[in-house]
C-alpha cells in the first residue's frame, strides 16, 4: 500500500561556488593557467584585464547588481551575438585568394617502442605466418621490454582469438629472433634473461665478460644476494678479478625498453613552482608565482551592449530579452569564476604564510635538522580554516626557495620525542639515518640493529622496526645490499 508522508531534513550541501573554489585550489599554476584558457573559450564574456579594462568590470558589477532582480528569465545565446555587433573584419581574413591551395602537412610524434620492434622484424625474411606471430609477440611486450606473459598463453590467445593453431616450439622460434633485436635484452621473459642476453651480445673476448656469463648462468641468486664468497669459491677467481665481472654486469640495463628515447614524444616535464620565497635585507619575502596566469574580467563589448539594451527595456522583443538574460547568466558565471581565482590566491597565501611562520627557523638557514615537527591540524589550528583545504593546498604545491625547490607537504611531518623530553621531527631522524648509511663502509654496512643504537646514543628513542620502515621510506635497501666488494 502507497502513501504520501513529508518528511523534514536537515541537510548541507556545497553551492556550485563552493564546489567551483574548491577545485580550482586544488590545482597547481600550469593547471589553473589551462582551466583559465578553457573558461576563456567557453564563455565570451570573460576578457583578459589591462589598463584600459581596469575600471570597467568594477563601475559595472555595481552597476548590474542593482539591475539584476528586474529579470530573472532563462534565455538562449543565438539571438545575443548578431552580426551588425562586429566588424567584418574581425570575422573574416581577406589575405588569401580562390587560387590558393590549402595544404595539410602532417605532423609526426616520433615512433613509438613497439613501431621501433615492429620495423626492425619487417626486415626480417619471415613468411606471412611468422609475420602474424611475431607482431603478436611483440604486441605482448610490455614497455620496460619484457615479454611477462607466458608462451602457452599467447598459443591459446592466437587461436581463439585470429583462429591461428600454433605450438610453444613455433613461438619460441619467433621469440629467438626478436631477442636479437636492438635494444639488446628486448623479449626476456625475466631479468636473469634480460642480463644474459646482454652479455652474450658483447661476446667472450674478455675474461670479465666470460665469468659475468657464468655469474648469471650459474650463481643468479647468489649474485642477486651478494654472496661474494660463494660465488668466488664456486669459480676459484681473487676478489679483483670478482670485482671486474660485477662491474660488467652493473652497466647492463635491467629495462631495456626505457633506453629507447623519443624526442618528441616524450620530454621531461619541469616543476613550475606556485610559491616563490625571497630573502631580502635579511626578511623573507613571500609572493605567488603568477608570472603564466592572466588577470580576467568582465569584456567591456558585452557590457556596453547589456547597457544599451537595458536602457530600451520597454521596446524590448522576447529574443532581445533573452539575449540580455543569457548576458546576465554569463557575467554572473564570468564573476563567480573571478572570485573563486582571488579566493584561491588568498587561501594560498594565508596557508604558506603561517608554514612559514611555523617552520621560521627552517626557511632561514635551510638546515633539515631545524624542522619542526608539523602536522595539517598545527596549519589548520592557526588559519581557522579545514582540515581538507590545508591539505588541498599543500598537495600538488611547490616552492621555490633560496635553497632549493621543494614540494610544500614536504614541511609536514609527524613528532617523536627523544630522551631528554624535546620533540623533533621525523625528518631529522632520516636526514641522520640517511647521513650515518652514507658514511658507512661499503664493504661492511650497518645493520638496522647497528642503526638503531647509533640514534640511540644520540638521544633518539627509536625501535629497530621504525628505523626500518624510516629506511624503506627512504627507499635504502638492507644492509646485505648495499655491501660492495
Amino acid at each position: 500500500m502507497q502513501r504520501l508522508s513529508l518528511q523534514q531534513k536537515l541537510l548541507q550541501k556545497l553551492s556550485p561556488q563552493q564546489i567551483q573554489v574548491i577545485k580550482l585550489l586544488e590545482l597547481p599554476g600550469l593547471l589553473l593557467e589551462q582551466r583559465i584558457k578553457k573558461e576563456l573559450e567557453e564563455n565570451p564574456v570573460l576578457d583578459i584585464a589591462n589598463e584600459e579594462y581596469g575600471s570597467e568590470s568594477e563601475e559595472y558589477s555595481d552597476d548590474l547588481k542593482t539591475k539584476e532582480d528586474n529579470d530573472n528569465e532563462e534565455f538562449s545565446v543565438s539571438d545575443y551575438l548578431n552580426e551588425e555587433d562586429y566588424p567584418a573584419y574581425r570575422l573574416n581574413t581577406q589575405n588569401f585568394s580562390k587560387d590558393d591551395k590549402t595544404v595539410d602537412v602532417p605532423f609526426s610524434d616520433g615512433t613509438s617502442f613497439h613501431e621501433y620492434l615492429q620495423e626492425q622484424m619487417s626486415m626480417e625474411m619471415l613468411d606471412k605466418r611468422e609475420a602474424i606471430l611475431a607482431e603478436h609477440i611483440i604486441g605482448n611486450i610490455d614497455e620496460d621490454g619484457y615479454l611477462r606473459r607466458d608462451i602457452s598463453s599467447i598459443v591459446d590467445d592466437l587461436e581463439f582469438s585470429q583462429n591461428i593453431k600454433s605450438s610453444e616450439s613455433e613461438l619460441m622460434t619467433i621469440l629467438r629472433k626478436i631477442q636479437e633485436l636492438d635494444p639488446p635484452g628486448v623479449g626476456a621473459r625475466n631479468l636473469r634473461e634480460c642480463l644474459r642476453l646482454q652479455i652474450f651480445r658483447k661476446g667472450d673476448q674478455k675474461p670479465e665478460l666470460k665469468l659475468a656469463g657464468m655469474i648469471l648462468k650459474d650463481c643468479f641468486e647468489e649474485f642477486t644476494r651478494k654472496h661474494f664468497d660463494k660465488i668466488s669459491r664456486k669459480f676459484g677467481v681473487d676478489e679483483d678479478t670478482l670485482k671486474e665481472a660485477f662491474a660488467e654486469i652493473l652497466k647492463l640495463n635491467p629495462k631495456p625498453g626505457s633506453s629507447f628515447s623519443n624526442t618528441i614524444s616524450q620530454g621531461n616535464q619541469a616543476i613550475i613552482p606556485d610559491f616563490i620565497l625571497e630573502v631580502v635585507d635579511d626578511e623573507m619575502q613571500l609572493s605567488l608565482n603568477q608570472r603564466n596566469i592572466p588577470e580576467l574580467n568582465i569584456s567591456r563589448h558585452y557590457t556596453n551592449m547589456l547597457r544599451s539594451y537595458q536602457d530600451n527595456r520597454k521596446s524590448m522583443t522576447r529574443d532581445v530579452k533573452e539575449a540580455v538574460l543569457f548576458v546576465k547568466q554569463k557575467i554572473d558565471s564570468a564573476k563567480w569564476f573571478i572570485d573563486a581565482i582571488k579566493q584561491r590566491q588568498e587561501t594560498l597565501m594565508l596557508v604558506m604564510t603561517e608554514i612559514l611562520m611555523y617552520q621560521k627557523e627552517y626557511f632561514a638557514e635551510g638546515d633539515e635538522t631545524k624542522l619542526r615537527p608539523m602536522i595539517l591540524k598545527d596549519i589548520a589550528d592557526r588559519t581557522g580554516l579545514d582540515i581538507s583545504t590545508i591539505s588541498r593546498v599543500s598537495n600538488s604545491k611547490y616552492i621555490q626557495t633560496h635553497f632549493g625547490i621543494y614540494p610544500v607537504k614536504y614541511f609536514f611531518s609527524e613528532s617523536m620525542q627523544k630522551d631528554t623530553g624535546e620533540e623533533v621531527s621525523t625528518r631529522e631522524i632520516k636526514s641522520i639515518l640517511q647521513e650515518c648509511i652514507g658514511n658507512e663502509s661499503k664493504h661492511k654496512p650497518l645493520n638496522d640493529d647497528k642503526l638503531t643504537q647509533i640514534l640511540n646514543d644520540k638521544g633518539y628513542e627509536i625501535a629497530r622496526r621504525t628505523v626500518a620502515k624510516y629506511r624503506e621510506q627512504l627507499g635504502i635497501p638492507v644492509a646485505r645490499m648495499r655491501k660492495e666488494l
